[in-house]
């Protein structure tokens, strides 16, 4: 049965309240982008849905065009190859995605300005920090399966960040997924409160 819009609007939501951790132990903690990690000021999980770019090392014409695909709700993924020779975004770009509508970037590669990204709350995860400015010749493809940090991205997925980095899963299977996050959320609320009380034992890890 396909899912809503009102519906995936209700899911994305749900999942910014959970955690990347606890997603990620769901998912046989097998999907995960290493070595990503947030610039900004986080201040718990973000969720949207996937807005691929797949562009050349160190090149940032691709991510301009798909600024002006964005529609509220996205997360700009962008597979720059992991290249950290050359600041992909920085301030003016993020300010651009953020009036848009964007949740937020993730980039695999470098970015630039991270104190006033630091300074703000607008999501930004990348790999790096750089000075050095991007090329801005492409080639680069939007709305394709990407990896970042290893995690294979596909358009349309949902993404979500905190501060231990990023998960993504598709649609398909999500609400199941929920009631998993959920359950292990009360296992582990359980868990610090017996902590709290003095009564945890060994069979609640179980």
């Amino acid at each position: 049965m396909s899912t809503t819009q009102n519906e995936l609007s209700e899911l994305i939501a749900a999942y910014a309240s959970s955690s990347t951790a606890i997603i990620s132990d769901n998912l046989a903690r097998e999907p995960g982008a290493v070595g990503i990690r947030p610039f900004h000021h986080c201040t718990g999980a973000v969720a949207g849905r996937a807005l691929t770019v797949r562009t050349r090392a160190g090149d940032n014409a691709t991510v301009h065009k798909a600024l002006d695909l964005i529609q509220p709700g996205d997360f700009i993924i962008v597979d720059g190859g992991g290249d950290l020779s050359r600041a992909v975004i920085g301030e003016i770009m993020a300010a651009i995605a953020k009036s848009r509508g964007a949740v937020g970037f993730v980039i695999d590669g470098a970015i630039r300005d991270v104190d006033v990204i630091a300074a703000n709350t607008f999501p930004v995860f990348a790999k790096a920090a750089i000075h050095r400015g991007p090329y801005k010749n492409g080639p680069g493809e939007i709305n394709v399966p990407v990896s970042v940090g290893g995690m294979i991205v596909n358009p349309g997925d949902i993404v979500v960040g905190d501060g231990d980095g990023i998960v993504a899963f598709p649609v398909e299977g999500a609400k199941e997924l929920l009631v998993a996050v959920r359950a292990q959320e009360k296992k582990e609320a359980d868990m610090l409160a017996a902590i709290a009380n003095g009564t945890y034992t060994n069979a609640y890890a179980k």
